[in-house]
């Protein structure tokens, strides 16, 4: 297979890129008409890197998943401290608009693909490192798993589509300050119920 040139790199790029601004602000269904504006390219060029609106969708959704695995990467070999790690990925995640992006996961599409599984699983293997990490050391509550981070994540970081993003980050990470605060030993309540692992998001998913 010939590699592609590298200005329709650039414009695969630019297309995910817009795709990704735009759907967090207005939802899924934005035209792609205005997608291609955003991203200063033709209708025509969007369909020829995306057959339809599900294979974009899905591109943008493992993108993001992928940056956000590669800022977990940084934070756990850049941070001494366990629970600064686990900080640090925590609001970076949240400036990648990962719970903004994975609902959209819901739709009509194969959420099996091999692309997104393997970007799903990745990042969830990072954040299971750096929880790990932040328990190991003692500073992390023990009655917790992965799905209660990944599941805060998503509702803490979500905007209401068509609204926006015109400073919602002051509010986003000023709240997932405040739920990290109580992530961290001595826990100072007993959590309800049990909690949230990766299979229990699955089954619900």
């Amino acid at each position: 297979m010939p590699r592609p040139r590298a200005d329709a790199l650039r414009n695969r790029e630019r297309i995910v890129a817009a795709a990704r601004e735009m759907f967090v602000e207005f939802g899924p269904e934005v035209p792609l008409d205005e997608i291609a504006r955003r991203a200063h390219v033709g209708n025509a060029t969007v369909y020829r890197h995306f057959a339809d609106r599900s294979v974009l969708i899905r591109e943008v959704v493992c993108s993001v998943m992928d940056r956000t695995s590669e800022r977990a990467e940084e934070a756990l070999a850049e941070e001494a401290d366990a629970f600064q790690a686990l900080r640090r990925f925590v609001h970076v995640a949240a400036d990648e608009r990962i719970g903004a992006l994975c609902p959209m996961l819901s739709g009509t599409f194969d959420k099996d693909h091999s692309d997104l599984d393997g970007s799903r699983r990745r990042l969830e293997q990072q954040v299971e490192e750096v929880m790990e990490r932040a328990r190991a050391a003692g500073q992390l509550r023990t009655d917790i798993a992965v799905g209660d981070l990944l599941v805060a994540l998503s509702q803490l970081t979500r905007p209401l589509p068509g609204s926006g993003c015109t400073d919602f980050d002051q509010f986003v990470h000023r709240h997932l300050q405040l739920f990290l605060d109580g992530l961290q030993t001595p826990a100072r309540s007993e959590l309800p119920g049990s909690a949230a692992t990766l299979e229990d998001l699955r089954r619900s998913a």
